[in-house]
């Protein structure tokens, strides 16, 4: 080829790849295993940008490792149940397994256009029974173990829809769909105890040293231990409700306090059930919605009782008793005692109902006027207005010692607390892992037998517009067994509990009788590197690590307590965005450049609105569709580029140019290689120096410690160096020897990030296709020649080239013997000399 062809090439080599099980992957003890995994996807219809780089990411990782001798597990699967699918059902009336199952066929082509080293053959989707059948298995040993049960739970309740819907699908207090109001409304709900293994989670951050810092942070202030204390409030005016106890973390603000606030939940409730003003007030609280933002947003409304609370500091102070809207009954006690100073949210509330205001924490400790007006004050300071407490520095001080007396007066005691719930996993769907519960005559839940997995979903041609379908499904959710009746639990699980296992099915994803095997996943698991977007930081992470966690309890075959060694967030890929004099938004593909305006392609008179760069999303229509740019430059091109611009950690910029630019490379890249076959062919008889393979081995270093630290851009500026560098050099005669062994060598290096174009290559000077990580030879990096800086009072007055460790005599006499330095010291005395080995040395006259 004259010109490289990379439609040929890349056809070629991936029917190559497919027909040799190339990537296939069983265990080799005689190897060192390498489990490079990335967060799999959801089959929503083509891939986007952002798989490209994440699947580009690990793709060239995991050819790296097997490069290196590594027996590579590189996998790849469907996240395939979810609304989405449910939705578009409903939308196209047709049935969410034939639209999910097409998605996953359509971008299964478009992966495998790019040349992924995927071991298909382990290929997986959750939608299907013989997925969800382990997942059932799962719930119910977790169920055995006292890690699920069922409780009423409040949820986000959408009145037209007449479904649940989590708290993303809440928007602006609305249901994303239909645009009701949403209601709180209380369901029986499944969980799972995670909360069980707060500690374990939380301590084992610290163990996990190749994962990011800011996603530990994360994982640790989501779980959110804290140290305080249960204090006791005796009630007055009340001969049934005796004392209400809250968790603080700040008690030592307790003599600011001018009420205690709980929630329409709280065990006192029970007493005001019959009374009309507070049904209403609870109805308010039902429309402020279920999640942490929408309370934090919400206006702080109460209901005052008649009820009064002693403050523990000091019996004489009595605050009222309020129901408030912010107060949730699953934090801490459902209580909580208001200090309006020092806390916004108790101050906008003590404002609504004129409660008093009193500071306790001074910014300094001579200020004991402090006042507050419109803002709490939560920094530092010193104790004032608190009697016994008074002057004690703030926290540090004060927090321990007012524990230390309401732990001695029987008035509270030490406690930790932890922000996390316990994991919701009900979800009122069709398109989900059915839960393998059934429920008796008398309501009460029992387990769907082992024998009788999986449950699977009934086949539903057409989804009703409201409500969950399974509910309407009569003869699915009629059960009968060993002649008696019951009723199917018609929740499916949250897709979260989809992705927090399947790491462990890819180790033995034909194994039927069970989830894993225990050889397999012996020898692959933890995986080894992780791969994935930021935003699933938390949620998936941490339901991934307490899985682990769930199937480790009770269990001494399973050693697994994490299942993820070392993990990498990429960045996102953006885009401009642009929209037209109507502020639509506009496609990068309706648009074209004249004299410099970007306009529309069909009205070219009008000249659009350039927006900002952002991540690239179907609602702002800044998308690039990769298989029109593979089609038009090339896997390895789309791989090149979106390795180029920035750090993998970084977001990156789409460019036509960038694209363009890539393509470009690799036709240089071609040329170089044809050129250097042609010195080939002309067998010279010598070398006309080692220059060459010195190049060829700092080359290898560098392009190795990058890959190594996910230096991934600089490699391509590494592959650019070597490019400029080559093309002079093989004009300096070469043996054919030396050229086809350094060239070789280089081609393995660059494999990982171009693999069809240094196949192609290799295959023009090597017929055997063996390929081995090449080492180099630290010998050849170091400089036999250095440049020594040369001063005369302090003064640089040249640079002059010498051997490694040359001596200071005899670097003197160099000195002396060039014209241009000897003439400083003509006629001079030496009187010191300061040398620098092999860097400087400064002569004092």
């Amino acid at each position: 080829m004259n010109r490289y062809n990379f439609k040929e090439v890349e056809e070629y080599w991936q029917i190559f790849w497919h027909k040799n099980n190339t990537f296939q992957t069983k265990i080799d003890k005689t190897k060192k295993k390498f489990y490079c995994l990335e967060m799999f996807p959801y089959p929503s219809g083509k891939i986007h940008m952002g798989h490209v780089r994440n699947y580009t990411i690990g793709d060239v990782l995991a050819r790296f490792k097997s490069l290196q001798g590594y027996n590579v597990l590189h996998p790849m699967g469907w996240d395939s149940f979810g609304m989405p699918a449910e939705n578009a059902a409903r939308q196209n009336n047709l049935d969410p397994k034939t639209w999910t199952e097409s998605n996953i066929s359509t971008m299964k082509s478009q992966l495998k256009r790019l040349g992924l080293s995927i071991d298909w053959e382990r290929e997986i989707s959750t939608c299907t029974p013989e997925y969800y059948k382990h997942q059932q298995e799962f719930f119910l040993d977790l169920y055995d173990k006292g890690l699920v049960y069922r409780k009423e739970q409040y949820v986000n309740w959408d009145p037209v829809d007449q479904t649940v819907l989590a708290n993303e699908q809440v928007i602006d207090g609305k249901g994303w769909r239909s645009g009701a109001i949403v209601e709180r409304r209380k369901l029986n709900q499944w969980f799972f105890n995670i909360t069980k293994f707060s500690d374990k989670l939380l301590n084992n951050l610290d163990e996990l040293d190749e994962w990011p810092n800011k996603v530990k942070v994360m994982q640790k202030n989501w779980i959110g231990k804290s140290f305080g204390c249960e204090v006791k409030f005796k009630i007055e005016n009340s001969k049934e409700i005796k004392e209400i106890k809250c968790f603080t973390t700040r008690p030592d603000t307790l003599f600011g306090m001018s009420f205690v606030a709980v929630s329409v939940d709280h065990p006192i409730s029970k007493f005001y059930v019959n009374d009309k003003k507070f049904k209403e007030f609870k109805k308010k609280c039902s429309a402020t919605g279920t999640t942490e933002e929408s309370i934090a947003s919400a206006e702080k409304i109460g209901f005052k009782t008649e009820l009064y609370a002693t403050n523990p500091l000091d019996q004489t102070l009595k605050v009222p008793v309020f129901f408030a809207n912010f107060v949730l009954m699953d934090y801490g006690l459902g209580a909580v005692f208001g200090c309006p100073a020092h806390d916004q949210r108790d101050l906008d509330f003590a404002k609504n109902y004129n409660l008093k205001v009193l500071p306790v924490v001074t910014p300094k400790l001579a200020d004991k006027d402090f006042k507050i007006d419109n803002q709490a004050y939560t920094g530092p300071g010193y104790i004032f207005n608190s009697s016994f407490l008074n002057d004690l520095k703030c926290p540090d001080e004060s927090i321990t010692k007012t524990i230390e007396h309401l732990e001695k007066n029987n008035l509270g005691k030490r406690k930790i607390n932890f922000r996390l719930k316990d994991w919701g996993i009900s979800r009122q769907r069709y398109w989900g892992c059915p839960i393998p519960i059934i429920y008796d005559e008398n309501n009460l839940p029992k387990k769907v037998p082992k024998n009788l997995l999986p449950v699977e979903l009934p086949k539903i041609d057409k989804l009703g517009s409201i409500g969950n379908p399974l509910d309407e499904e009569t003869s699915w959710n009629t059960i009968i067994i060993n002649g008696k009746k019951y009723k199917r639990e018609t929740d499916t699980l949250d897709t979260f509990v989809d992705s927090s296992w399947y790491f462990l099915r890819f180790c033995s994803p034909k194994k039927n009788e069970h989830g894993f095997d225990y050889d397999e996943i012996n020898y692959w698991m933890p995986v080894d590197q992780y791969i994935g977007g930021v935003e699933h930081a938390i949620l998936h992470l941490l339901y991934s690590r307490f899985f682990m966690q769930a199937i480790n309890y009770k269990n001494e075959k399973f050693k697994i307590t994490e299942p993820f060694k070392g993990l990498f967030t990429q960045g996102m890929v953006c885009h401009e965005t642009y929209k037209d004099e109507n502020n639509n938004w506009i496609s990068p593909d309706q648009i074209e450049v004249i004299n410099g305006k970007k306009v529309l392609r069909d009205a070219p008179t009008k000249i659009l609105k350039v927006g900002p760069s952002e991540s690239m999303s179907k609602s702002k229509k800044n998308t690039i569709d990769p298989e029109k740019i593979i089609n038009n430059y090339g896997a390895d091109a789309v791989r090149l580029f979106i390795l180029s611009d920035s750090p993998p950690e970084k977001d990156v910029q789409w460019s036509d140019e960038g694209i363009i630019s890539s393509y470009k490379f690799i036709q240089k890249l071609w040329s170089l290689n044809k050129k250097l076959n042609e010195e080939i062919q002309k067998n010279h008889l010598e070398d006309s120096s080692n220059k060459i393979e010195k190049f060829t081995n700092l080359f290898i270093k560098k392009v190795t410690q990058n890959l190594n630290n996910f230096s991934y851009n600089i490699i391509i500026a590494n592959m650019h160096e070597m490019y400029s560098y080559l093309l002079n050099e093989i004009n300096n005669k070469y043996t054919k020897q030396t050229l086809i062994k350094n060239f070789k060598k280089i081609l393995i290096t660059i494999m990982p990030v171009i693999p069809h174009f240094a196949n192609e290559c290799f295959k023009t000077i090597d017929q055997e296709n063996i390929f081995e990580w090449p080492s180099y030879n630290e010998d050849l990096l170091v400089e036999n020649i250095v440049k020594i800086v040369v001063q005369i009072n302090g003064k640089k007055r040249g640079l002059l080239k010498s051997k490694v460790d040359i001596s200071e005599n005899d670097l003197l006499k160099k000195i002396k013997e060039e014209n241009n330095l000897s003439k400083y010291l003509e006629a001079k005395t030496i009187k010191k000399k300061i040398f620098i080995p092999n860097k400087l040395i400064n002569i004092i006259i």
